[in-house]
Parts: structure tokens; sequence; C-alpha cells
């Protein structure tokens, strides 16, 4: 299997640095882009039949239209409450399947800001996408979220 611009002349390693500079950018936008409040825009990071599972939720919500309802409600409930969400995405490591499919591993820490209060750490979890290439961008296929507070000993 060949990376992504492998094929364009560039070495493996000069390939997978790239790529993993492009699946950095995409959740850079993705979270700046869910943090503020653009729904509808980050849902779009998602393919149409996208699905987003999470230990926190007792079901995955699937599909674009449920994944934009169920991101409203939880912005909408944390606005009542006068509360912003960060998210920090790190520890990024990335596996490809096919030169349009990757699996992506990463950490994920939620921060909260009250109004008028400091900054906390909401949670720690774990996350694993399924990338893939489509019109020219990177889209998340399934997306499984382990909060690591409610994780069992065998999802660790």
């Amino acid at each position: 299997m060949t990376l992504p611009l492998e094929a364009a002349g560039q070495d493996r390693s000069s390939a997978a640095a790239h790529l993993h500079h492009q699946i950095q950018g995409f959740y850079a936008r993705q979270m700046r882009l869910l943090d503020g409040g653009e729904i509808e825009a980050w849902a779009e990071t998602f393919t149409p039949q996208g699905v987003f599972a999470a230990n926190a939720h007792p079901e995955p919500v699937a599909g674009r239209d449920a994944i934009v309802r169920a991101a409203r409600a939880a912005r909408d409930a944390l606005d009542a409450e006068g509360v912003r969400r960060r998210h920090w995405i790190g520890m990024i490591d990335i596996h490809p399947v096919t030169d349009d499919r990757l699996l992506v591993r990463s950490y994920a820490m939620v921060l909260e800001i009250p109004r008028g209060g400091p900054v906390t750490v909401h949670t720690h979890t774990t996350c694993d996408d399924t990338l893939v290439h489509e019109d020219g961008q990177w889209r998340v296929e399934h997306r499984q979220v382990l909060r690591e507070d409610l994780a069992t000993e065998a999802e660790r």
C-alpha cells in the first residue's frame, strides 16, 4: 500500500510526515468548529452516513442530520449553563488502511470554562476514528470516543 503523495515522487517518510501534518490540521479545524458553535460546519467533517459513538451516550448517533441535532442539543445545554468547552486533541497515531482510508487513534482532553470561573479538565478520552478521503478532504466515517472515567477495564 502506498501513502498519499508517495506516488508523486516523495519518499515514504516524507509522505508519512505530510499525511500526519494533514491529519493534525483536520483535527485542529474540526475541533475549532465544534468549540466555536459552528455545529453544521463541524458535522460536514463527517460523511453523510457518519457515526459518532461514545461510552457516555446510550446509543451511537448515525447520519449527519442526527449528529447535528445531538451536537446542537449539547451546545444549547452548555450555553444555558454558561459553560464553554474546548477540545484538545493530541498523541495522534495514524494507521493507513488504503490510500483513502485511515484509522486514527488520539487522546482528547475536554476543558470546561464556566462563565466567571476557573478552567477545569472536564474529562479525558481516547478517540478512534476511521477517516475517509472524499471530495478532496478527510471526513470521519466512524468515531468511537471512550471517556476514561467511564471505561471498563476491557475497554482500556
